[in-house]
């Protein structure tokens, strides 16, 4: 039995190409997921490795735990000063000390635009050892810098900028730009910089001043030659001020490639998910395959039943020929997938992401997995055929090569499939009456219920949507018809084939209703939540000085300006975000939902309250309410408002009067702008100027607000559908696949028309219209079960999101279906070709 299922794999290589691509390109999803993986953790260990080299011992504040700490921390007194260090540097064992602060500095281009990513534009202080170096950097050019007005750039950031050593650089680190020379560029293992952001250096004296810093942020001690870790820590403690700590190098490492383990692990589980749904694609095509030769083979598997092979000798033939299938597939998808782990670093390098040097990572697991998920994936799509296969009787031999399937099987599968449908339906609908976060895993279990159901019900829905498609085809005349005729002869193929291309259409149809809904709901929630024009704040939401709304206001193009101050408070026990406003101007800046009184009267110790909050707490107008701020001193505040908050708008609004005593640093987290004429890029240019020309600060109005967002929504988006892209170019191998094994399945058929005079055309026609039909059949499956449940999915976000509703995408829609007819022409290009080329003579012969 090996040798006749090794002997039929040679005899269909070519019939068995598409199921050995589909597996493949699986497989080879998942390994280079995991050779990415493990390729960027490697790279990222290495580095975070070399960043601890100058560090025995670390001594740090204590961890906090909670918005309280926070306060705590604020309020706490400076410890970790030189005086500290200069203890540090006694201890005995202790070879040298380093001082360690750092903070945001946004550093311009040549062309004044932010370098770096928002979140990664970072400053630092260069702390010089007995011989004038700093363990942390390498300088290549130039020295550090050693008085104020100077800086040292990392080397990645000069050479995306172009600057050098002697140049002029402009930088802000909270509002007023400086201008400071470049006294040298170095190279780091900072991982900070190793993400893709950028890294200044000031000299060790001057960095306090401009990074707002009283203290070092962590002390770095390392150990004399024959001290061991422990031995410093030990010393260290004994000289720890309060709510501090000593930590080893080692610790700090551990965690660093524990933090590092997780972050790649994450990466690797979401691609992986993709690379299952590709498998779970793959399924079909396999099973297709099988199903197809199986009924192709019906004689030769009679004849060997009939000369004395028993039912589970021919299914392991079928399950022996998908091993030697799936072992091919896998170890071909396997070396596919070191070279897509390789292009994968090189797309992200090229995009702008920066990651770090190392060799690639091919790990012996990694190879067995592929090789394990390939066999088995092929051997479980072929079992079924197999078992089909087995339940041939000898006397088969005597009667037709095609075995169709059986009325009763149908009405079984409809069956299955109905019920598994229903319970996915009311699964999803019990997840939308529960809502939220409790609600999200009764739809994740009706989504694939229904998913699964929809595909048990494929054969049973193909014909109606076939009836449906007549009027479409009529026009081609005999073609049309033949075409309507084949996807109907065997509803299960049609319906498998085109299940392959449901799956995917149903995720990306879904994802791109509740992108675009998601989107709207941004606009909306900008446009009703805004009177302002601009909102000025920093490039990474650090705080902005109050220098910045003071210029603005002094503007004659400024109708109207208002900082919004941000602090914590507590309302009975419960943390609340407090908004200090200008109280005379804000009703000109900020549009509130009110449910209750208004901004009227909002002076003094007054505040306007979220509908959340007033709730919870039984807050109405004409309430006076305790609130107890970080510093711990409590307020009375008379509620004169109560309104409906959104993501944007929350919390608090009060006076910045009452805010401003309890900050530790009065500062702000935006400001909101309105120009006597409204927006325009002569009115933007306004507040550049007087902002500085300030690299580090954001000037939006409405739409930019929401085009942010959006952008984030839509890079997300796409990313997913270039994950997906996979699933659907498998399913389109399963197209061809089956239209090319329908070919070579009715070559008798198309030899008798080609006979009675259907010219080579009308043959490519009739194949182009039947995956056309395949095509579609699938698209709308998909589109519609996507639409479905992106509407169940979005019920739940609004229940968050007030401003959600769902919107259905109509252009992309078509977009979709549109692009499923064309993979259908496409998909028929070489099975039509094959098909016209058929001897008409030598077909009619075959049986």
């Amino acid at each position: 039995m090996f040798r006749t299922a090794l002997r039929n794999v040679l005899a269909h290589k070519a019939r068995l190409l598409m199921t050995v691509l589909a597996v493949m390109l699986g497989v080879s999803f998942v390994s280079g997921t995991l050779i990415f993986s493990d390729t960027i953790g490697n790279a990222f260990k290495n580095k975070s490795a070399k960043s601890f080299d100058h560090v025995s011992v670390a001594i740090r504040p204590g961890v906090s735990s909670g918005p309280s700490d926070e306060a705590q921390e604020a309020k706490r007194q400076p410890v970790l000063t030189d005086a500290l260090l200069k203890k540090a540097q006694g201890l005995p064992g202790a070879a040298s000390v380093i001082g360690d602060m750092s903070g945001f500095t946004a550093l311009a281009d040549k062309n004044g635009k932010l370098v770096g990513q928002d979140w990664g534009t970072t400053g630092a202080n260069f702390y010089p050892g007995a011989d004038g170096k700093d363990a942390r950097y390498a300088f290549t050019a130039g020295q550090a810098p050693k008085r104020a007005g100077e800086i040292a750039v990392d080397s990645r950031t000069a050479e995306r900028t172009g600057y050098k050593v002697g140049d002029t650089a402009r930088l802000s680190t909270d509002g007023p730009v400086t201008k400071q020379t470049i006294s040298g560029i170095f190279d780091t293992s900072n991982g900070n910089v190793v993400a893709g952001g950028s890294l200044v250096l000031f000299d060790n004296a001057t960095a306090p001043k401009v990074l707002g810093k009283t203290e070092y942020d962590e002390i770095d001690i390392k150990a004399a030659a024959g001290t061991s870790q422990a031995t410093l820590k030990s010393a260290a403690e004994k000289i720890l001020p309060k709510d501090t700590e000593a930590v080893t190098g080692a610790t700090l490492a551990a965690d660093q490639e524990a933090l590092i383990n997780e972050q790649t692990n994450s990466l690797s589980q979401a691609m992986l998910y993709f690379a299952g749904i590709s498998l779970f694609v793959g399924i079909f095509i396999i099973a297709n395959t099988f199903t197809m030769l199986v009924a192709q083979r019906t004689k030769e598997l009679a004849l060997m039943r009939a000369i004395g092979a028993s039912r589970r000798q021919v299914t392991r033939s079928v399950l022996i020929e998908a091993f030697i299938v799936g072992l091919i597939a896998a170890a071909t998808g396997f070396a596919v997938g070191i070279g897509i782990a390789l292009g994968l670093r090189s797309v992200v390098n090229g995009l702008g992401g920066t990651l770090p040097d190392g060799p690639l990572v091919v790990a012996p697991m990694t190879a067995v997995v592929a090789l394990i998920i390939g066999v088995v994936v092929t051997m479980l799509a072929a079992w079924l055929p197999g078992r089909r296969a087995a339940r041939i009787p000898p006397v088969a031999a005597m009667n037709s090569v095609h075995a169709s399937p059986t009325v009763r099987g149908l009405v079984v599968r409809n069956t299955i499939g109905s019920v598994i449908a229903a319970l996915g339906a009311g699964a999803l609908f019990m997840g939308v009456s529960v809502g939220g976060q409790d609600g999200m895993p009764y739809m994740a279990l009706g989504a694939g219920l229904m998913l699964i159901g929809t595909i048990v019900l494929t054969p049973l829905l193909s014909r109606p949507f076939i009836a449906a498609m007549t009027p479409l085809l009529k026009p081609f005349g005999v073609t049309g018809n033949l075409a309507r005729q084949n996807s109907l002869r065997n509803p299960r193929r049609t319906a498998s084939t085109a299940a392959a291309l449901m799956i995917g259409l149903t995720l990306i149809t879904g994802m791109t209703v509740i992108a675009i809904s998601m989107q709207s709901a941004i606009n909306k929630m900008a446009t009703d939540s805004l009177k302002s024009d601009y909102t000025i704040s920093m490039a990474n939401y650090q705080p902005l000085s109050p220098t910045v709304e003071k210029k603005l206001a002094a503007l004659p193009e400024v109708a109207a300006s208002s900082p919004m101050r941000s602090a914590y408070g507590e309302i009975d026990g419960g943390f609340t975000n407090i908004n200090g406003v200008d109280e005379k101007r804000i009703g000109q800046l900020l549009s509130l939902d009110f449910v209750s009184g208004s901004l009227d009267g909002l002076t003094g110790d007054t505040t306007v309250v979220d509908k959340e909050t007033a709730e919870d707490k039984g807050l109405h107008p004409g309430d006076t309410t305790s609130v107890k701020f970080d510093d711990g001193k409590t307020v009375k505040l008379k509620v004169i408002g109560v309104y409906q908050p959104n993501e944007m708008i929350n919390g608090l609004f009060t006076p910045t009067a009452v805010v401003d005593p309890h900050l530790e640093k009065v500062a702000d987290q935006q400001v909101l702008v309105k120009m006597k004429d409204g927006t325009s890029a002569k009115a933007e240019d306004t507040i550049v100027k007087a902002l500085g020309e300030n690299p580090a600060i954001k000037i939006q109005d409405k739409q930019a607000i929401s085009d942010e967002i959006s952008g984030t929504i839509n890079l997300m988006l796409y990313m997913l559908y270039g994950l997906l892209g996979m699933a659907v170019l498998i399913a389109v191998l399963g197209v061809v696949n089956t239209l090319a094994m329908s070919v070579f399945e009715r070559k008798h058929e198309i030899g008798m028309l080609r006979a009675i005079g259907l010219d080579r055309s009308k043959v490519k026609q009739m194949v182009r219209l039947e995956s056309v039909v395949i095509s579609l059949f699938g698209a709308v499956l998909g589109v519609g079960l996507g639409i479905f449940l992106g509407w169940a999915a979005g019920s739940g976000i609004s229940d968050s999101m007030k401003t959600y509703t769902m919107q259905i995408p109509v252009g992309r829609i078509a977009i979709f279906l549109v692009t499923a007819a064309l993979v259908g022409v496409l998909a028929a290009m070489w099975p039509a070709r094959s098909a016209a080329r058929l001897n008409p003579l030598a077909a009619i012969k075959a049986e």
